[in-house]
């Protein structure tokens, strides 16, 4: 495999793309910009949960990481099929187990995992996809509303509110918004993981379709979407250009005659193919 470059672009409407649970679940924001922000472990997150959804019974395709997961008993699996014990992990253990671990989840061939943990060590395996924060193209308002549940969890509730069993809460949500993230498959560390060109494949599944079973009250069904999914395909290992550079030839721009955008029609990404050098292939992937 060679190396290859991505940029994620995906909208919101109506949404909370990813909230901070330390502001009271706001969309979180560049506090100087006001542009939006998604962490790249929530994109980590949508692209587990769609693997784990649709490769549940694949051989290979486990998730480390996942909902209610206790870790040490993942790794123990590794030194059961490898017959050793995990109260006594050694070097040899060690690395049996990491090469272990990296065959059999997809994760962790992908994004790496730190798994030196006292019993059933592992080591440390480094991913070959990082994935960076994807941020607005223009800044955000987080809109604020006032909701309602007529029902109360518990008698006393009910007493307290007099037989008014109506409970007030706060949602938030973007109106609009444009994101792009970055992100990068490093072709030496995949050698090292396993990573190959049909988990690559699954991935790009993955990132496409990232928001099709993620609906939630925070996100209704078609609230979020991926819009399109720019590869910047290498001829080499090494490279043929730069990462920042590829990046910096892909313009999201809004509209001129657009004051307040609402729709994805209101904004053009135009690729500027003058700054895209030999030996780089460009593949853009529209959903």
């Amino acid at each position: 495999m060679n190396k290859i470059d991505f940029m994620l672009i995906f909208d919101v409407l109506d949404a909370n793309p990813n909230g901070d649970p330390d502001a009271g679940n706001m969309p979180r924001v560049d506090v100087e910009s006001n542009q939006g922000l998604v962490t790249d472990v929530c994109l980590k997150r949508k692209i587990r949960n769609f693997i784990q959804l649709t490769k549940k019974d694949v051989p290979g395709y486990d998730i480390y990481i996942k909902e209610k997961a206790i870790l040490t008993n993942e790794q123990k699996r590794a030194y059961e099929a490898l017959g050793f014990d995990p109260k006594k992990p050694g070097e040899k253990e060690r690395d049996a187990g990491r090469l272990w671990m990296c065959k059999n989840f997809f994760d962790i061939r992908t994004f790496g995992a730190v798994m030196s943990l006292k019993e059933a060590n592992c080591g440390q395996v480094r991913g070959p996809v990082q994935l960076s924060f994807a941020r607005s193209v223009d800044s955000i308002i987080s809109a604020e509303y006032a909701v309602t549940r007529c029902a109360v969890a518990t008698e006393k509730e009910a007493q307290d509110q007099k037989g008014d069993n109506r409970t007030m809460g706060r949602k938030f949500t973007v109106p609009y918004a444009v994101y792009s993230a970055r992100g990068t498959m490093n072709p030496f560390l995949a050698e090292q993981t396993g990573f190959s060109e049909q988990d690559w494949q699954t991935l790009v599944e993955a990132m496409v379709h990232l928001f099709d079973f993620d609906a939630s009250a925070a996100r209704p069904a078609g609230a979020m979407a991926v819009r399109k999914l720019v590869l910047f395909k290498h001829n080499s290992q090494l490279g043929n250009a730069p990462a920042h550079k590829l990046m910096d030839a892909v313009s999201i721009t809004r509209k001129a005659d657009v004051e307040v955008a609402r729709s994805f029609k209101d904004y053009e990404v135009t690729i500027d193919q003058s700054a895209i050098p030999a030996g780089v292939t460009v593949e853009v992937i529209e959903n």
